[in-house]
């Protein structure tokens, strides 16, 4: 790679008085091709040129926002639809119930403990810090339920510290441990030890990264610089890995994945031969293209898995723990045509006639919930759901027991914690967790079917008043094509308002995703990249041609790989959109590799290294794809400076391209928030951001959102 010198081409006249931001950067020769990169000094944030610029865009966005005036009555509305509360499956250990629980106008959830009918707060973030930029990541109690291990990060940057605290107590008994980023936390019984994910620190990895990860075993009281190393030398930094133990302590199963790659390579061992500080691993599955996930329970019997080996839509199967690979493996719960296997569950207490596999799929991206023989595999029944929602992660209780939680959503129902008995076969409200909230009024859902360019048929929710095309509305898109992430339905509060001022808003199920199994996503990975675009495109003409959507108001919303979605319809067809919003987008998929999160992402994109990938990323990458004087609808970059994922100069640099070509009416603005990132936040700044976004697409899509149907 050659880079020829900088030049500086000035700005260039546009209809808005953008900040001056000079053509200065230099052009790559990438295997042969030159690639222009104006603006690459945007990508340090702490240059003087860029942190003016970017103080500059501060305040054009806030004389932008001034001109959006359904901005406060939308967030007093999202503020009132986020206020409820909520709360998380609990995970039981012993007597005790542990769960996440934000109280109704609580600005973060808390981590809380339930004994008998009394729950009481172990961990409020907002105590530890009254800012409100501290979350909690991620948690795990011991299997006695006497400790619990937390994992809390500050400024949105996910970079966690873990600590034990004293579950009678809450205090902490062990910690800091940093360098853990929302690690697994595998419990050896007696709550002395547990193993855990560390990255190594930078000085010992090459270029002071800091991203090599080792498997620990970290024993309690002692300080993690005397922990033993497990698993990961000498292996690649972008390689990521799980670890848990059974909740007798057994039995230990390591799991290595490459970055976001759909495979998973497991290792398993008998820790009563070796002992904890010593596993014997040995390889369980390896070098097969699948995802396979252990259910570990207590006994020494046959493993449980939940795998896509030789079933892309994913299968329950059995495997004796010293088994190498899928050939030794026997089919549980095969593969269901239509349908994709999320999560499964084992009840076996003892008031049961016969011990069974709770079993959890989505059928075009909707949950369904039934019941087998767990021996056999048969179906013994069907558990009947809410609605046409989603269900989370199944929990049930380490030793037998014949009860089993999860959390239910859908797209007008704020979550609600349910209690499925199967000996009484009854569903019903966890009575720790918040009151059942109704659907939101106002909003109808259904789901669409659309054909995309080669004929495939694609799925689309679509939430509106009436609940057909009754006239063409101002309608907003949105998607996220990538990982295999399923857009299965959950509450979305900005909706709500928007429906009930008379809008639509919809929710693409394209490839890329996971909604239709692991064929699906590699269907839009990689070389097939373009089926995830066409997808999308085809959903907005079917908004368009079956008048949902009014012609010259329709809007995208994408964030993250969803934001890289709505760039590439942005930079296709910019005509057919009034206005598009993206948050935390990719946007500059050549050197994206190079930033954040990018290393562990080439699975899925690819690597500019490579000559094939490089010219497909160059030839859909959103940044590269601006041209001078198209006329570009209104745009919204929104970008958090505490992001570690995607970084935001992706965004700065889209923005001064946009600004730069332009030539329409709509204005390109960046809205930087500060103090957060890619993930958690308070109620408060979520209600801010959903109304701001909203607001914008409302402005330049023609609703008004003070309007409400119903009020």
């Amino acid at each position: 790679m050659t880079v020829s010198p900088p030049r500086d081409t000035g700005p260039t006249p546009a209809r808005h008085a953008y900040p001056p931001a000079p053509r200065s950067g230099g052009v790559d020769l990438v295997h042969g091709r030159p690639v222009a990169d104006p603006y690459r000094w945007l990508e340090n944030p702490q240059d003087p040129a860029t942190a003016a610029w970017s103080a500059a865009q501060d305040l054009l966005y806030a004389e932008e926002e001034a001109r959006w005036p359904g901005r406060e009555a939308l967030r007093r509305r999202i503020t009132t639809l986020l206020a409820g509360g909520g709360s998380g499956p609990p995970v039981p250990r012993g007597a005790r119930e542990f769960h996440l629980h934000r109280e109704p106008g609580h600005e973060v959830a808390v981590l809380a403990v339930r004994e008998g009918a009394r729950t009481r707060v172990l961990l409020d973030p907002l105590v530890a810090d009254p800012s409100g930029t501290t979350v909690l990541d991620a948690w795990e109690p011991s299997w006695e339920g006497d400790l619990v291990a937390v994992q809390l990060s500050s400024g949105g940057t996910e970079q966690s510290v873990l600590r034990v605290l004293d579950t009678a107590t809450g205090e902490v008994v062990d910690g800091p441990v940093d360098r853990v980023r929302r690690s697994p936390v595998a419990w050896l019984p007696g709550g002395r030890a547990f193993y855990y994910v560390r990255r190594l620190p930078p000085e010992e990895t090459p270029g002071g990264a800091g991203r090599h990860r080792r498997v620990y075993l970290h024993t309690v009281g002692t300080p993690a610089g005397r922990d033993t190393e497990i698993f990961g030398a000498g292996r690649p930094e972008t390689q990521y890995y799980t670890v848990a133990t059974s909740p007798d302590g057994r039995l230990l199963v390591v799991g290595a994945s490459e970055g976001t790659a759909p495979r998973t390579d497991l290792w398993t061992a008998d820790l009563t031969r070796t002992g904890p500080a010593r596993p014997g691993l040995r390889r369980f599955q390896h070098g097969t293209d699948a995802r396979t996930a252990v259910r570990l329970r207590p006994g020494g019997g046959p493993l449980l898995l939940r795998t896509t080996a030789g079933a892309p839509r994913g299968r329950i199967a059995a495997a004796r723990p010293d088994a190498t690979g899928p050939g030794h493996w026997r089919t549980v719960v095969g593969e269901q045509p239509g349908t994709v296997l999320q999560d499964f569950a084992v009840l076996d207490g003892p008031a049961l006639d016969r011990p069974l596999l709770v079993v959890v799929r989505t059928r075009h991206a909707v949950g369904e919930m039934t019941l087998h023989d767990a021996r056999t595999g048969v179906l013994t029944g069907v558990v009947t759901l809410p609605g046409r929602g989603t269900v989370t992660k199944l929990t049930v209780r380490q030793n037998p027991g014949h009860e089993v939680w999860f959390a239910y959503t859908d797209h007008i129902t704020p979550t609600v914690v349910l209690r499925y008995d199967a000996t009484t076969g009854r569903l019903g409200p966890w009575p720790g967790g918040p009151p059942a909230v109704s659907p939101a009024e106002g909003v109808r859902v259904t789901q669409e079917v659309v054909r995309s360019r080669d004929g495939t048929e694609v799925r689309m929710f679509v939430m509106s008043p009436e609940g057909r095309p009754d006239r063409p509305r101002p309608a907003v898109l949105s998607g996220y094509g990538g990982f295999g992430a399923s857009m299965t339905p959950g509450f979305t509060p900005q909706a709500v308002p928007w429906v009930r001022a008379g809008g639509v808003y919809a929710v693409a199920c394209v490839r890329g995703g996971g909604e239709e199994g692991e064929e699906w996503h590699r269907a839009g990975r990689r070389e097939h990249k373009h089926n995830t675009f066409d997808d999308f495109d085809a959903a907005a003409d079917h908004l368009l041609g079956t008048g949902w959507a009014a012609p010259g108001r329709l809007g995208l919303l994408g964030s993250s790989n969803g934001g890289l979605l709505a760039a590439a319809a942005l930079t296709r067809r910019p005509e057919a959109y009034a206005a598009v919003v993206c948050a935390a987008p990719l946007l500059d998929m050549v050197r994206y590799e190079l930033s954040g999160m990018g290393a562990s992402w080439r699975d899925e994109y690819g690597s500019a290294e490579d000559p094939a990938d490089f010219a497909r990323l160059l030839s859909y990458s959103p940044y590269h794809r601006v041209r001078e004087g198209a006329r570009y609808p209104a745009v919204l970059l929104a970008v958090f400076d505490g992001d570690t994922r995607v970084d935001p100069a992706h965004a700065r640099k889209m923005c001064a391209a946009l600004q730069w070509a332009g030539s329409s009416d709509g204005p390109v603005v960046l809205r930087t928030e500060r103090g957060v990132g890619h993930g958690t936040r308070g109620a408060s700044r979520s209600a801010r951001l959903y109304a701001d976004v909203m607001a914008f697409l409302a402005h330049h899509l023609g609703l008004d959102p003070t309007r409400d149907v119903l009020g």
